[in-house]
Protein backbone atom coordinates (compact mmCIF):
# COMPACT_ATOMS: atom_id res chain seq x y z
CA UNK A 1 0.00 0.00 0.00
CA UNK A 2 1.23 3.23 -1.10
CA UNK A 3 1.05 5.88 1.78
CA UNK A 4 1.26 5.44 5.44
CA UNK A 5 -1.73 7.14 7.45
CA UNK A 6 -4.67 5.91 9.24
CA UNK A 7 -6.21 4.40 5.77
CA UNK A 8 -2.93 2.20 6.16
CA UNK A 9 -2.96 1.48 9.91
CA UNK A 10 -6.53 0.41 9.82
CA UNK A 11 -5.94 -1.78 6.58
CA UNK A 12 -3.01 -3.27 8.86
CA UNK A 13 -5.68 -5.23 11.16
CA UNK A 14 -7.79 -7.17 8.27
CA UNK A 15 -4.23 -8.02 6.72
CA UNK A 16 -3.16 -9.69 9.89
CA UNK A 17 -6.93 -11.29 10.13
CA UNK A 18 -6.29 -12.29 6.45
CA UNK A 19 -2.93 -13.67 6.90
CA UNK A 20 -1.77 -11.21 4.44
CA UNK A 21 1.76 -9.36 4.52
CA UNK A 22 1.16 -5.57 4.20
CA UNK A 23 4.02 -3.36 3.16
CA UNK A 24 3.47 0.06 3.36
CA UNK A 25 5.42 3.19 1.89
CA UNK A 26 5.70 5.83 4.18
CA UNK A 27 7.72 9.25 3.47
CA UNK A 28 8.81 9.51 7.32
CA UNK A 29 8.75 6.58 9.80
CA UNK A 30 6.70 8.61 12.29
CA UNK A 31 3.46 8.51 10.30
CA UNK A 32 0.16 6.66 11.27
CA UNK A 33 0.93 3.26 9.64
CA UNK A 34 4.75 3.30 9.94
CA UNK A 35 4.53 3.04 13.79
CA UNK A 36 2.59 -0.46 13.55
CA UNK A 37 3.78 -2.19 10.70
CA UNK A 38 7.14 -3.90 10.48
CA UNK A 39 7.37 -3.90 6.40
CA UNK A 40 7.06 -0.25 6.06
CA UNK A 41 9.50 1.19 3.46
CA UNK A 42 10.82 4.69 2.96
CA UNK A 43 10.45 6.37 -0.12
CA UNK A 44 8.86 9.51 -1.95
CA UNK A 45 5.60 8.16 -3.92
CA UNK A 46 6.68 10.77 -6.41
CA UNK A 47 9.64 9.19 -7.39
CA UNK A 48 9.56 6.45 -9.76
CA UNK A 49 12.26 4.85 -8.71
CA UNK A 50 11.34 4.54 -5.31
CA UNK A 51 7.95 3.10 -6.07
CA UNK A 52 9.65 0.72 -8.44
CA UNK A 53 11.98 -0.47 -5.20
CA UNK A 54 9.01 -0.60 -3.04
CA UNK A 55 7.15 -2.76 -5.52
CA UNK A 56 9.58 -5.20 -6.34
CA UNK A 57 8.08 -8.52 -4.29
CA UNK A 58 4.68 -7.13 -3.94
CA UNK A 59 2.21 -9.22 -5.09
CA UNK A 60 -0.45 -6.43 -6.01
CA UNK A 61 -0.28 -2.30 -5.18
CA UNK A 62 -2.84 0.01 -3.99
CA UNK A 63 -2.66 3.02 -2.11
CA UNK A 64 -4.66 4.99 0.72
CA UNK A 65 -4.08 8.29 -1.13
CA UNK A 66 -4.92 9.65 -4.82
CA UNK A 67 -1.43 11.61 -5.23
CA UNK A 68 0.71 9.30 -6.87
CA UNK A 69 1.40 10.24 -10.26
CA UNK A 70 -0.24 8.82 -13.03
CA UNK A 71 2.75 8.12 -15.28
CA UNK A 72 4.07 6.54 -12.28
CA UNK A 73 1.27 3.94 -12.09
CA UNK A 74 1.35 3.35 -15.73
CA UNK A 75 4.73 2.61 -15.54
CA UNK A 76 4.24 -0.19 -12.32
CA UNK A 77 1.59 -1.48 -14.63
CA UNK A 78 3.66 -1.70 -17.75
CA UNK A 79 6.64 -3.31 -15.58
CA UNK A 80 4.17 -5.96 -14.70
CA UNK A 81 3.11 -5.58 -11.62
CA UNK A 82 -0.66 -5.67 -10.67
CA UNK A 83 -1.87 -2.21 -9.69
CA UNK A 84 -5.33 -1.55 -8.16
CA UNK A 85 -6.97 0.65 -8.85
CA UNK A 86 -5.21 0.91 -12.15
CA UNK A 87 -3.95 4.37 -13.63
CA UNK A 88 -7.28 4.78 -16.15
CA UNK A 89 -9.57 4.06 -13.04
CA UNK A 90 -7.62 6.06 -10.46
CA UNK A 91 -6.99 9.44 -13.13
CA UNK A 92 -10.84 9.84 -12.20
CA UNK A 93 -10.60 10.08 -8.65
CA UNK A 94 -7.08 12.55 -9.01
CA UNK A 95 -8.57 14.63 -11.82
CA UNK A 96 -12.10 16.24 -11.22
CA UNK A 97 -12.77 17.33 -14.49
CA UNK A 98 -11.85 14.40 -15.83
CA UNK A 99 -13.82 12.53 -13.88
CA UNK A 100 -16.91 15.01 -14.63
CA UNK A 101 -16.42 14.17 -18.49
CA UNK A 102 -16.55 10.45 -18.00
CA UNK A 103 -19.38 10.71 -15.63
CA UNK A 104 -21.46 12.70 -17.72
CA UNK A 105 -20.74 10.71 -20.92
CA UNK A 106 -22.71 7.65 -19.26
CA UNK A 107 -25.86 9.40 -17.84
CA UNK A 108 -24.22 9.28 -14.02
CA UNK A 109 -26.13 12.37 -12.73
CA UNK A 110 -23.56 15.09 -11.54
CA UNK A 111 -24.32 19.28 -11.82
CA UNK A 112 -23.40 21.49 -14.64
CA UNK A 113 -20.05 22.24 -14.84
CA UNK A 114 -16.94 23.66 -17.43
CA UNK A 115 -13.32 24.07 -16.94
CA UNK A 116 -11.90 27.79 -16.18
CA UNK A 117 -8.90 28.99 -18.21
CA UNK A 118 -6.35 31.13 -16.34
CA UNK A 119 -6.41 33.86 -18.69
CA UNK A 120 -10.53 34.94 -18.37
CA UNK A 121 -11.62 32.87 -15.75
CA UNK A 122 -14.07 35.71 -14.59
CA UNK A 123 -15.45 36.00 -17.71
CA UNK A 124 -15.67 32.40 -18.42
CA UNK A 125 -17.47 31.99 -14.29
CA UNK A 126 -19.88 34.94 -14.60
CA UNK A 127 -21.20 33.72 -18.17
CA UNK A 128 -21.09 29.90 -16.28
CA UNK A 129 -23.13 31.80 -13.71
CA UNK A 130 -25.44 33.99 -16.32
CA UNK A 131 -26.98 30.61 -17.57
CA UNK A 132 -27.20 28.18 -14.11
CA UNK A 133 -26.86 31.12 -11.45
CA UNK A 134 -25.19 32.36 -8.48
CA UNK A 135 -23.69 31.35 -6.29
CA UNK A 136 -20.80 28.86 -8.09
CA UNK A 137 -18.79 26.34 -7.03
CA UNK A 138 -15.05 26.66 -8.08
CA UNK A 139 -12.76 23.33 -7.41
CA UNK A 140 -9.27 22.48 -7.83
CA UNK A 141 -9.26 20.05 -10.49
CA UNK A 142 -6.40 18.36 -8.68
CA UNK A 143 -5.63 17.85 -4.95
CA UNK A 144 -8.25 19.20 -3.21
CA UNK A 145 -9.53 17.51 0.03
CA UNK A 146 -11.90 17.89 3.08
CA UNK A 147 -13.15 21.58 2.13
CA UNK A 148 -9.51 22.34 1.16
CA UNK A 149 -9.43 23.45 -2.96
CA UNK A 150 -13.58 24.41 -2.90
CA UNK A 151 -14.99 28.08 -3.17
CA UNK A 152 -18.13 29.25 -2.78
CA UNK A 153 -18.44 32.34 -4.86
CA UNK A 154 -21.65 34.37 -5.15
CA UNK A 155 -19.98 37.02 -7.07
CA UNK A 156 -17.33 38.58 -9.93
CA UNK A 157 -15.00 39.33 -7.01
CA UNK A 158 -15.13 36.55 -5.60
CA UNK A 159 -13.88 34.73 -8.30
CA UNK A 160 -11.25 36.48 -8.84
CA UNK A 161 -10.30 35.92 -5.34
CA UNK A 162 -10.38 32.52 -5.84
CA UNK A 163 -8.32 32.93 -9.12
CA UNK A 164 -5.30 34.22 -7.25
CA UNK A 165 -4.76 30.62 -5.53
CA UNK A 166 -3.18 29.74 -8.75
CA UNK A 167 -3.95 26.03 -9.96
CA UNK A 168 -6.57 25.01 -12.56
CA UNK A 169 -10.20 25.25 -11.93
CA UNK A 170 -13.02 23.92 -13.05
CA UNK A 171 -16.54 25.28 -11.74
CA UNK A 172 -19.70 24.06 -11.26
CA UNK A 173 -23.51 24.97 -10.56
CA UNK A 174 -24.30 25.00 -7.13
CA UNK A 175 -26.27 22.17 -5.73
CA UNK A 176 -29.29 23.01 -3.03
CA UNK A 177 -29.16 19.83 -1.26
CA UNK A 178 -31.41 18.47 1.36
CA UNK A 179 -28.31 16.25 3.02
CA UNK A 180 -25.29 14.22 2.10
CA UNK A 181 -24.95 10.83 1.23
CA UNK A 182 -22.42 8.44 0.22
CA UNK A 183 -22.34 5.25 -0.93
CA UNK A 184 -19.19 2.71 -0.78
CA UNK A 185 -18.82 -0.29 -3.38
CA UNK A 186 -16.34 -2.87 -4.06
CA UNK A 187 -15.33 -4.41 -7.38
CA UNK A 188 -12.65 -7.25 -7.74
CA UNK A 189 -10.73 -7.83 -11.09
CA UNK A 190 -12.79 -10.36 -12.17
CA UNK A 191 -15.77 -8.29 -12.01
CA UNK A 192 -17.82 -9.20 -8.72
CA UNK A 193 -19.21 -6.32 -6.63
CA UNK A 194 -20.71 -5.72 -3.62
CA UNK A 195 -22.70 -2.43 -2.12
CA UNK A 196 -22.43 -1.29 1.43
CA UNK A 197 -25.68 0.58 2.37
CA UNK A 198 -26.08 4.41 2.17
CA UNK A 199 -24.66 6.09 4.49
CA UNK A 200 -25.52 10.01 5.25
CA UNK A 201 -22.72 11.89 6.27
CA UNK A 202 -23.27 14.85 8.28
CA UNK A 203 -20.24 17.63 7.54
CA UNK A 204 -19.04 20.81 8.97
CA UNK A 205 -16.31 23.34 8.37
CA UNK A 206 -15.67 20.86 5.10
CA UNK A 207 -15.18 18.18 7.28
CA UNK A 208 -17.46 14.95 7.93
CA UNK A 209 -18.21 14.59 11.77
CA UNK A 210 -20.56 12.26 11.83
CA UNK A 211 -21.98 9.18 9.25
CA UNK A 212 -25.16 7.40 10.06
CA UNK A 213 -25.77 4.13 8.65
CA UNK A 214 -27.87 3.48 7.23
CA UNK A 215 -29.04 6.75 5.56
CA UNK A 216 -32.20 7.52 8.00
CA UNK A 217 -35.65 8.14 6.24
CA UNK A 218 -34.07 6.94 2.46
CA UNK A 219 -36.52 6.00 0.43
CA UNK A 220 -36.01 2.51 -0.30
CA UNK A 221 -35.83 2.96 -4.14
CA UNK A 222 -33.47 6.14 -4.11
CA UNK A 223 -31.20 3.86 -1.56
CA UNK A 224 -31.26 1.46 -4.61
CA UNK A 225 -30.79 3.45 -6.97
CA UNK A 226 -27.30 5.15 -5.25
CA UNK A 227 -26.12 1.93 -5.02
CA UNK A 228 -26.71 1.26 -8.79
CA UNK A 229 -25.02 4.50 -9.97
CA UNK A 230 -22.23 3.66 -7.82
CA UNK A 231 -22.06 -0.27 -9.12
CA UNK A 232 -23.14 1.56 -12.48
CA UNK A 233 -19.80 3.85 -11.79
CA UNK A 234 -17.41 1.46 -10.75
CA UNK A 235 -17.83 -0.74 -13.73
CA UNK A 236 -18.07 1.89 -16.00
CA UNK A 237 -14.52 3.09 -14.77
CA UNK A 238 -12.98 -0.19 -14.50
CA UNK A 239 -12.18 0.43 -10.80
CA UNK A 240 -10.69 -2.44 -8.72
CA UNK A 241 -10.82 -2.11 -4.86
CA UNK A 242 -12.88 0.24 -2.87
CA UNK A 243 -14.47 3.24 -4.55
CA UNK A 244 -16.33 5.62 -2.54
CA UNK A 245 -19.40 7.60 -4.16
CA UNK A 246 -20.31 10.90 -2.05
CA UNK A 247 -23.58 11.95 -3.62
CA UNK A 248 -26.33 15.04 -2.50
CA UNK A 249 -29.80 14.24 -2.12
CA UNK A 250 -31.51 16.85 -3.94
CA UNK A 251 -35.59 17.07 -4.16
CA UNK A 252 -34.90 16.71 -7.85
CA UNK A 253 -32.89 13.03 -7.43
CA UNK A 254 -29.03 12.15 -6.87
CA UNK A 255 -26.22 14.18 -8.30
CA UNK A 256 -22.82 12.76 -7.57
CA UNK A 257 -20.21 15.18 -5.68
CA UNK A 258 -16.92 12.95 -5.38
CA UNK A 259 -15.40 10.11 -5.95
CA UNK A 260 -12.73 8.17 -3.93
CA UNK A 261 -10.83 4.61 -4.92
CA UNK A 262 -9.64 3.90 -1.24
CA UNK A 263 -10.76 2.90 2.12
CA UNK A 264 -13.32 6.21 2.89
CA UNK A 265 -13.68 8.16 5.98
CA UNK A 266 -17.35 7.10 4.81
CA UNK A 267 -16.94 3.48 5.54
CA UNK A 268 -15.61 3.53 9.11
CA UNK A 269 -17.94 2.34 10.74
CA UNK A 270 -17.35 -0.74 9.14
CA UNK A 271 -15.04 -2.02 11.41
CA UNK A 272 -17.81 -2.34 14.24
CA UNK A 273 -21.03 -2.57 12.13
CA UNK A 274 -20.77 -4.58 9.43
CA UNK A 275 -19.93 -8.32 8.54
CA UNK A 276 -16.92 -7.39 6.35
CA UNK A 277 -14.85 -4.23 7.48
CA UNK A 278 -13.88 -2.06 4.35
CA UNK A 279 -10.69 -2.49 4.94
CA UNK A 280 -10.75 -6.09 4.98
CA UNK A 281 -12.86 -5.70 1.44
CA UNK A 282 -10.51 -3.80 -0.53
CA UNK A 283 -7.73 -6.31 0.38
CA UNK A 284 -10.29 -9.19 -0.33
CA UNK A 285 -10.76 -6.97 -3.64
CA UNK A 286 -7.26 -6.11 -4.79
CA UNK A 287 -6.08 -9.35 -4.10
CA UNK A 288 -8.49 -10.70 -6.74
CA UNK A 289 -10.41 -12.91 -3.86
CA UNK A 290 -14.11 -13.62 -3.32
CA UNK A 291 -15.63 -10.55 -1.65
CA UNK A 292 -17.52 -10.17 1.79
CA UNK A 293 -20.74 -9.64 2.80
CA UNK A 294 -21.33 -6.00 3.26
CA UNK A 295 -24.55 -6.74 5.94
CA UNK A 296 -24.38 -4.52 8.63
CA UNK A 297 -24.19 -6.59 11.94
CA UNK A 298 -26.80 -3.99 14.24
CA UNK A 299 -29.73 -1.97 12.64
CA UNK A 300 -28.24 1.41 13.15
CA UNK A 301 -24.38 2.09 13.52
CA UNK A 302 -23.10 5.54 14.37
CA UNK A 303 -19.12 6.59 13.55
CA UNK A 304 -18.28 9.85 14.97
CA UNK A 305 -14.88 11.75 13.63
CA UNK A 306 -12.32 12.26 16.69
CA UNK A 307 -10.94 15.88 15.80
CA UNK A 308 -7.87 17.02 17.83
CA UNK A 309 -8.39 19.63 20.63
CA UNK A 310 -6.60 22.25 22.80
CA UNK A 311 -5.34 19.42 25.32
CA UNK A 312 -3.25 16.38 23.54
CA UNK A 313 -3.83 14.45 26.37
CA UNK A 314 -6.30 11.98 25.58
CA UNK A 315 -5.84 8.96 27.34
CA UNK A 316 -6.74 10.88 30.87
CA UNK A 317 -10.20 10.73 29.54
CA UNK A 318 -10.66 6.96 28.03
CA UNK A 319 -11.37 5.82 32.01
CA UNK A 320 -14.73 8.08 31.96
CA UNK A 321 -15.38 7.14 28.15
CA UNK A 322 -15.17 3.46 28.82
CA UNK A 323 -17.02 3.57 32.10
CA UNK A 324 -19.71 5.38 30.75
CA UNK A 325 -20.42 3.77 27.72
CA UNK A 326 -19.04 -0.12 27.74
CA UNK A 327 -20.36 -0.29 24.05
CA UNK A 328 -18.40 2.64 22.72
CA UNK A 329 -15.79 1.28 20.04
CA UNK A 330 -12.53 3.77 19.90
CA UNK A 331 -10.13 3.84 17.05
CA UNK A 332 -7.07 6.13 17.64
CA UNK A 333 -5.17 6.77 14.89
CA UNK A 334 -1.50 7.42 16.45
CA UNK A 335 -1.14 10.85 14.88
CA UNK A 336 0.21 13.75 16.61
CA UNK A 337 -2.79 15.91 18.25
CA UNK A 338 -3.25 18.97 16.97
CA UNK A 339 -6.76 21.58 16.76
CA UNK A 340 -9.10 20.41 14.08
CA UNK A 341 -7.26 17.30 13.25
CA UNK A 342 -8.67 13.87 12.47
CA UNK A 343 -6.97 12.01 15.24
CA UNK A 344 -10.11 9.32 15.63
CA UNK A 345 -13.08 7.94 15.37
CA UNK A 346 -16.10 6.34 18.19
CA UNK A 347 -18.62 3.62 16.49
CA UNK A 348 -22.06 3.44 18.73
CA UNK A 349 -24.07 0.43 17.56
CA UNK A 350 -27.62 -0.05 18.36
CA UNK A 351 -31.47 -0.36 17.49
CA UNK A 352 -32.44 3.24 18.05
CA UNK A 353 -31.29 6.11 15.97
CA UNK A 354 -31.32 8.83 18.35
CA UNK A 355 -29.69 6.68 21.03
CA UNK A 356 -26.78 5.63 19.53
CA UNK A 357 -26.18 9.07 17.58
CA UNK A 358 -25.83 10.41 21.24
CA UNK A 359 -23.79 7.59 22.51
CA UNK A 360 -20.91 8.34 19.37
CA UNK A 361 -21.58 12.21 20.03
CA UNK A 362 -20.77 12.14 23.45
CA UNK A 363 -17.61 10.10 22.76
CA UNK A 364 -16.20 12.05 20.75
CA UNK A 365 -16.41 15.38 22.28
CA UNK A 366 -15.77 14.51 25.89
CA UNK A 367 -12.72 12.66 24.26
CA UNK A 368 -11.62 16.49 22.34
CA UNK A 369 -13.09 18.49 25.30
CA UNK A 370 -13.21 16.76 28.20
CA UNK A 371 -16.86 18.48 28.59
CA UNK A 372 -19.81 16.55 28.09
CA UNK A 373 -22.68 17.03 25.41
Amino acid sequence: MVGAGQLARMTQQSAIALGVELRVLANTPDESAARVIVDTRLGDYRELADLREFASGCHAITFDHEHVPTEHIRALAADGFAVHPGADALVHAQDKAVMRERLTSFGAPCPAWARVSDISGVEEVSAFAAEHGWPVVLKAIRGGYDGRGVWVCRTPSEVAEALKSGVPLMVEAFVPFERELAVLVARSPHGQGVSYPVVETVQQDGICVEVLAPAPGLDPEEAAEAQRVALQIAHELGVTGLLAVEMFQTSGGLVVNELAMRPHNSGHWTIDGSRTSQFEQHLRAVLDLPLGSPSMSAPVVVMANLLGGDDPDLFKRYEHVMAHDPGIKLHFYGKEVRPGRKIGHVTAVGDDLDTVRARARHAAVYLTTGEYT
